[in-house]
């Protein structure tokens, strides 16, 4: 791994790649952060725990394998970055906007989510099992294979969203709204779904897949 000029000393650049850095306790208002709008910049495997990026905006930057833990992301904006296979764990997201963002295998643990807004985002292979989004807007998202065990989705809009293969045991969609959403027969079957609103083909779906016979 080549050597890295320590954060503390040498301010981060935007249209930069960063690689295996610790930025634990990184204040966004501090010099060394670069300014509280980062643009395409690249973090690769990098740490950030504690780090207080309250107010952060990012544009077109990516984080591959980053780890987020005590990490506070509260109010901050990011449009068309990319957190693939990131870990957040006991994060704050709250107050936070994703457009045309992607999550792709990212795993969230113990985070504070609400409210949260996600536009045209791409949640494919994310684990998101005992997440809280009740009331959240989802329509649209490509969710698909995502992990959603035990979450808490109800009265979330689900309109148009893919959930191919994404796994719901458990998962609270009670009065959700699931119209032209995409869901496996299984998933109607394991999913908890009283008071949902569903168009024909699903509520077809879920009588055939609760073994009824549609005569």
């Amino acid at each position: 791994m080549p050597d890295r000029p320590p954060v503390e000393t040498t301010a981060l650049a935007d249209d930069t790649e960063y690689t295996g850095l610790d930025l634990s306790d990184l204040v966004l208002d501090d010099p060394s952060a670069g300014g509280r709008t980062w643009r395409e910049r690249r973090f690769v495997e990098c740490t950030l725990y504690d780090a207080d990026l309250r107010g952060l905006v990012t544009e077109r930057c990516v984080f591959d394998g980053c780890r987020f833990r005590g990490t506070d992301l509260g109010d901050s904006v990011h449009r068309g970055s990319a957190f693939r296979s990131c870990t957040m764990e006991r994060t704050t997201l709250s107050g936070a906007t994703f457009a045309g963002c992607s999550l792709l295998g990212s795993t969230v643990i113990d985070s504070r989510l609400r409210p949260l807004v996600l536009t045209d985002c791409d949640l494919t292979l994310a684990s998101l099992g005992g997440v809280d989004l009740r009331r959240t807007d989802l329509s649209g998202l490509r969710m698909r294979e995502a992990n959603l065990v035990d979450a808490d989705l109800r009265e979330a809009d689900l309109r148009g969203a893919d959930l191919s293969g994404a796994r719901l045991r458990g998962t609270r969609l009670d009065g959700a709204d699931l119209r032209r959403a995409r869901l496996d027969p299984d998933a109607l079957r394991v999913a908890r779904l009283t008071g949902a609103t569903v168009d024909l083909e699903t509520a077809l779906a879920f009588a055939t897949a609760h073994g009824l016979r549609i005569g």
